[in-house]
């Protein structure tokens, strides 16, 4: 029998499950608390007695998957704390995969650069349009005038 490539009580760090954010940022689940509870979404009777309703919060400030700029980053936009809740369907396993995507959603968009504004000069066209508008603003006003005594 060939010998495993770890010891038997130790994890294989290779295997830790992790929560893919996007290409370059990769959680593990360790980081990410999971509390159930009992749903008010469908289920019937079921939900009664099912705790199918899943919370999935992530600690920014405890995260060490995250390095400084991702993390100010992230505090500003979505807070210290980032949480999902799921609790759309029946099976507790799906509302887990449906918070769990829900997360990874809502640190990615916390993560987006926004790129930055080129300033560009108006073309002719805007700037014959933004003429022509102060022209009729000019006449409008112009009319509303009191006619002149001198007629």
């Amino acid at each position: 029998m060939p010998a495993s490539p770890t010891p038997p009580n130790q994890p294989d760090e290779a295997a830790e499950k992790r929560l893919r954010v996007n290409r370059e940022l990769a959680i593990p689940l360790t980081e990410v608390v999971l509390r159930t509870s009992r749903s008010s979404g469908p289920g019937g009777q079921h939900a009664n007695v099912t705790a199918s309703r899943v919370e999935a919060s992530f600690d920014v400030l405890a995260s060490r998957a995250l390095s400084d700029s991702q993390r100010a980053r992230v505090i500003a936009r979505a807070g210290e704390r980032v949480v999902a809740v799921a609790q759309d369907e029946r099976s507790q396993t799906r509302n887990r995969e449906l918070a769990l995507n829900r997360l990874a959603e809502r640190l990615a968009r916390a993560l987006v650069v926004p790129r930055k504004r080129r300033a560009t000069r108006p073309t002719a066209a805007s700037r014959e349009r933004r003429l022509q508008a102060k022209r009729r603003a000019t006449e409008r006003k112009r009319e509303r005038r009191r006619p002149s005594e001198e007629g």
